[in-house]
């Protein structure tokens, strides 16, 4: 599990949630008579442009969308839209801490390792402390927005349902945590053993690469060695072994041919 990934769909999530509560307190605002908050609109809107003082057409054209978005959110209201948009909201506050969560767990492994173990890895010690540091400034802030927005700037149901889902993801948390330190510490196991057997392989392939430079030395040695013989020693004959004395002998002696 990459720390990286999990918080970009941490932040994800975050934005989510943002973008969910603006809408819910938007729908549960425009609920009721639709007709009393247009007429409102209407008149401040008067108020703000009187006869000698005419709007412009691109304010005439954002007061005709702000009036179409108020109708489309009171429809919404009244189609009880909101409480699929409440249930949305859950659901991307439970992925931001189950995602916070596995990130917490995975910088306390990493410092419990470092504490133990070597680094082997590109980044420097340094580095790798300073990211987590910065990303866990990171996601505790996005707590605290997130709480803010939930508990004081929204309708109180949605301040219910983030202290309920906090209360929850707590427990799933710990419980995350263990299993999480429990999966990296077997895939570290698992990385030294495929480490100590790539090393193994490598060192076999080394040594063998090794052994057939060695013949092929000795191999053209042997060679040159045969050809040096045959330059200089031609009585030894021409091929890669020299002539036996035998076979010398035998080759001097004359061949007698006996006819019919």
């Amino acid at each position: 599990m990459d720390p990286l990934t999990l918080f970009a769909l941490a932040n994800g999530a975050v934005s989510a949630v943002k973008a969910g509560c603006k809408l819910y307190k938007d729908i549960k605002g425009a609920a009721g008579e639709v007709k009393d908050v247009l007429k409102d609109l209407d008149s401040q809107f008067q108020k703000l442009h009187p006869p000698e003082k005419p709007p412009t057409v691109a304010q005439k054209n954002a007061f005709i969308e702000e009036k179409n978005r108020v109708i489309t959110l009171n429809k919404k209201a009244n189609a009880d839209e909101h409480t699929g948009i409440y249930t949305e909201i859950g659901n991307h506050l439970g992925t931001y801490y189950d995602n916070f969560y596995k990130c917490i767990a995975i910088f306390e492994e990493e410092e419990r390792r470092a504490k133990t173990e070597v680094y082997t890895g590109d980044d420097s010690l340094g580095k790798r402390a300073l990211q987590r540091v910065i990303m866990k400034k990171q996601l505790q802030q996005m707590e605290v927005e997130l709480r803010e927005l939930m508990v004081y700037q929204s309708p109180k149901e949605l301040g219910a349902l983030y202290t309920e889902v906090e209360e929850m993801m707590k427990q799933m948390g710990k419980e995350q945590s263990i299993l999480i330190t429990r999966q990296m510490q077997h895939q570290a196991v698992q990385d030294r053993r495929r480490q100590a057997r790539l090393k193994r392989l490598r060192d076999e392939f080394v040594i063998g690469v090794a052994i057939m430079m060695i013949i092929i030395a000795m191999g053209g040695v042997f060679m040159w060695v045969a050809y040096d013989r045959q330059q200089k020693y031609p009585q030894y004959g021409t091929g890669i072994f020299p002539k036996t004395e035998r076979q010398r002998q035998q080759e001097a002696q004359p061949h007698i041919y006996i006819g019919r």
